[in-house]
């Protein structure tokens, strides 16, 4: 394609997927052109699961061709056509060719990208000022940020909100976002009386284990997608994951289909028992929906209001629905103004000061750890886990094992279908590791073993044991807890949130807690084999 000296070269990324964007506004299919850029880098400045590049690529792909059914000119760089190594580089080849006057986009949800992207368009300008005036002023493009409309939450007003605090809630944000949107009310109370049911979220299967799980919906691959397939097993064929089951929405259209199945057969039942986890139970009643809303597939309002017309319509559990919303309303635009506000400080954070090295398991699954072994494995084979699986599993180990937070963080962004760094950084750093020490979070989140047996049975097929603390069948979550807890006892116990632990901890014998910490240096000094 050649198109020269086009007016408006508008530039998609590949988690903005929103045929509304900002982006588009003044868009003339006469004048301007759509550029969407494949780069190698993309999936390996973290070495990304095969899953969640294939979601990228297809739903890239699937998205172009849409707009092109509207007529539209789309130059889309292709991995297998243009081969770019960066996304830089694939925009200034673009801008060779099609010289714009002006490059339009929308504000990047990591800011690595939107340092690449300015970085390239700086070196264009630099080099137009040696070339001297005779350079055309069409071959450096001004560049033009458009604010993101997928959120609810603006990041000015978000600013406005957080004003000069250095610690922030959740849920105070929430009910301000309640109240906006008039979602869940009642006049200006909550429907219920309660803002948060959140503490009737949370019970285990029980030894019954869980009954009557609708299965998720299957998409069939078309052929943009077998050929993305096999694209990513040529050229990524070592990354982790597999692509056998590859089974996520790449177009709205499926995305609007995956909502519907939810809503209607999952949401129901979601509340009770969305913390709970049960061996080969993947995706239990979660919505599965992150990868939809982070590629910008679905419209996070849309998602919002059709929970609550099924609470109004259908009379579902209250409490399922508010923990839901919760999540989309809530949770997911208060994380990304917190990632916008506390970046570029955020991605250093390591507010203990912990060195140790990511276990290889963690690539692999292969421990003697059950609960990790569950987690990581199906993590390794869907580009999934749920939230509970992330932060008191896969993430509570990386606190109390003393894993450096950067190198977690940058697991944590590379196998999931759903991340992207505005939303896996702050609840990586922020939640799961404490590495901000806090900030939006009143405590770290670690426990022993015995929380994951009340919530799951991966215990029961363990060669570990939760109950024991030290010896060589002692759980390594309940022994890392311990010494955790014994390293930490003077903060953990001025916080009145985890001041219990410590008073638990003080009961146990000296003899005992010694041993602990033996324990706990000889698993530390091993992690690789645990």
């Amino acid at each position: 394609m050649k198109k020269e000296h086009c007016r408006h070269l508008v530039l998609i990324l590949g988690d903005q997927l929103d045929e509304s964007s900002s982006a588009f506004d003044g868009f003339d299919p006469a004048q301007d052109l759509v550029l969407m850029v494949e780069a190698f880098e993309e999936s390996t400045h973290v070495w990304s699961h095969k899953v969640r590049t294939t979601l990228f690529l297809s739903a890239m792909r699937h998205f172009a061709d849409q707009l092109r059914q509207r007529k539209w000119p789309v130059d889309y760089r292709a991995l297998d056509t243009h081969g770019d190594k960066t996304l830089g580089a694939g925009l200034l080849a673009a801008i060779e060719e099609h010289q714009p006057e002006r490059l339009i986009g929308v504000e990047p949800g990591d800011l690595r990208v939107r340092e690449q992207i300015e970085v390239a368009i700086k070196s264009i300008a630099t080099r137009v000022h040696k070339a001297g005036a005779a350079a055309s002023k069409a071959s450096r493009p001004m560049m033009e940020w458009r604010e993101d409309r997928h959120f609810l939450c603006s990041l000015p007003q978000f600013r406005k909100w957080a004003g000069a605090s250095t610690s922030l809630r959740m849920e105070f944000f929430y009910r301000t976002m309640r109240k906006q949107y008039k979602v869940l009310m009642e006049g200006d109370q909550p429907v219920g009386g309660k803002w948060n049911f959140d503490a009737e979220n949370r019970k285990g299967f029980g030894k019954a284990g869980p009954k009557d799980v609708p299965k998720p919906l299957v998409f069939v691959q078309d052929q943009i997608t077998q050929d993305v397939v096999a694209l990513v097993e040529k050229h990524f064929g070592g990354h982790p994951g597999n692509l056998r089951e590859f089974n996520w929405p790449v177009t709205r259209e499926q995305a609007l289909t995956a909502l519907d199945d939810f809503i209607a057969h999952r949401l129901p039942h979601f509340g009770a028992h969305q913390d709970a986890m049960w061996t080969n139970l993947d995706f239990g009643w979660h919505a599965l929906l992150s990868s939809s809303l982070n590629l910008k597939l679905l419209n996070p309002l849309e998602v919002v209001l059709a929970a609550e017309k099924a609470y109004a319509s259908r009379g579902l559990d209250l409490a399922g629905v508010e923990g839901f919303i919760r999540q989309i309303l809530g949770w997911r635009e208060f994380i990304r103004g917190v990632y916008f506000l506390d970046m570029p400080e955020l991605k250093a954070a390591n507010h203990y000061g912990h060195t140790n090295a990511l276990p290889k398991w963690y690539w692999t699954g292969d421990t003697k750890m059950n609960c990790m072994r569950q987690s990581i494995g199906q993590t390794l084979a869907n580009g999934y886990s749920h939230h509970i699986q992330r932060l008191m599993v896969t993430g509570m180990f990386g606190v109390t094992a003393q894993i450096n937070p950067q190198q977690l963080c940058d697991w944590y962004l590379a196998v999931y279908v759903d991340a992207v760094e505005w939303v896996e950084l702050p609840n990586t750093a922020g939640m799961a590791l404490f590495a901000n020490g806090g900030r939006f979070t009143s405590k770290p989140y670690v426990a022993s073993g015995a929380y994951i047996k009340r919530m799951s049975n991966y215990c029961g097929g363990c060669q570990y044991e939760p109950e024991i603390r030290v010896g060589p069948s002692a759980c390594p979550m309940t022994t890392l807890y311990w010494n955790f807890l014994d390293r930490h006892e003077e903060t953990f116990g001025s916080n009145p949130r985890t001041a219990l632990m410590v008073k638990n901890l003080q009961r146990m014998a000296p003899e005992l807690r010694r041993e602990v910490r033996v324990r706990a240096a000889e698993m530390l000094a091993d992690l690789d084999h645990l």
